[in-house]
């Protein structure tokens, strides 16, 4: 092997080395960033809920938590009991600059929730069904700035 073969593989080497750390930094700064975001959007929901566990809710233990769009809604199935009140909240980051909107239907689309407290980074929705069965929670932007979110929902009931 000559010289200048020798100094050619060890120059490529370095620098696809080099592009491979710069890349992995990029990944872990963008997961950084995410990470924030995330740990944000349930503080923020943490707020919703911390007033209601002192009226007496029980908040389940898991918190639905996605990426949230703004040009792409989501729909997440909830089983509701006749006879319970619950309480839907739902929060981005309070700081984000993106403003929410949510609502609770029945399977045949209509709204069903009795009351609404909307906060722009956050709402907490009130439903007591009719009927024992799967609504449909729909979480939306709507108003701010427009761009991906973390979106964290958890849901209680008494």
């Amino acid at each position: 092997m000559s010289a200048n073969a020798f100094f050619t593989s060890t120059v490529v080497s370095r620098v696809f080395f080099q592009a491979l750390i710069l890349a992995a930094s990029l990944l872990l700064l963008a997961a950084g960033v995410r990470g924030d975001d995330t740990a944000e959007a349930e503080m923020a929901v943490a707020r919703l809920v911390h007033p209601l566990e002192k009226a007496g809710y029980d908040f389940r233990a898991d918190v639905w938590e996605r990426e949230l769009k703004p040009d792409l809604g989501k729909a997440v199935r909830l089983q509701l009991f006749k006879g319970n009140e619950y309480r839907v909240c739902i929060a981005v980051a309070e700081h984000a600059g993106v403003q929410i909107e949510a609502h609770v239907l029945n399977v045949d689309g209509e709204n069903v929730e009795s009351a609404a407290d909307k906060r722009g980074w956050g709402v907490v929705l009130t439903v007591k069904p009719k009927h024992t069965g799967v609504y449909i929670v729909t979480i939306r932007q709507a108003g701010g700035k427009p761009k991906p979110v973390t979106c964290t929902m958890i849901m209680g009931y008494k």
